[in-house]
């Protein structure tokens, strides 16, 4: 399993993966540009003292991660607007559950080219949640729903 923030802008947002990441053991994956250094310290307090047990890899763009990591995985996009129930789908070892900028979510060629988008429904009045967040409710349904979590 594998996370990838495409483009991410908050540094606590990703210290917060991150530290999902360790406590999983789910690669993560940052795609640049990004709206902060990784040696930020908003993102280094986030992720506590277990960034050594982050696998990290920051790519220089979307085509440089797609060309070493996305012939070797299912990429299933996320989506605040659109997809299917991240309850109702079949997720697998082999996914990399792809989310988007803060500020305006995943490109919309992105999301019309993946056949695999997810949303976690939402009836507030919340347009959408927090990506790190998200990103753990996402991560621990596709463990669950992979045979991941079994006998953990």
């Amino acid at each position: 399993m594998h996370i990838v923030l495409f483009q991410p802008e908050i540094p606590p947002n990703t210290g917060n993966v991150a530290r999902l990441c360790a406590a999983t053991r789910t690669s993560l994956h940052l795609i640049e540009p990004l709206g902060f250094s990784v040696d930020d310290k908003h993102v280094r307090r986030a992720g506590l003292d277990y960034w050594p047990h982050v696998d990290l890899t920051v790519w220089p763009g979307w085509y440089a991660f797609m060309r070493e990591v996305g012939s070797r995985v299912r990429l299933v996009m996320t989506s605040a607007r659109g997809g299917t129930a991240v309850q109702d789908f079949r997720f697998n070892k082999n996914d990399a559950l792809v989310f988007g900028p803060e500020s305006r979510g995943l490109p919309a060629h992105m999301l019309d080219g993946s056949g695999h988008v997810v949303r976690i429904p939402i009836w507030g009045e919340v347009r959408s949640l927090n990506m790190s967040t998200a990103a753990g409710i996402v991560l621990y349904q596709a463990l669950a729903a992979s045979g991941e979590l079994a006998g953990r």
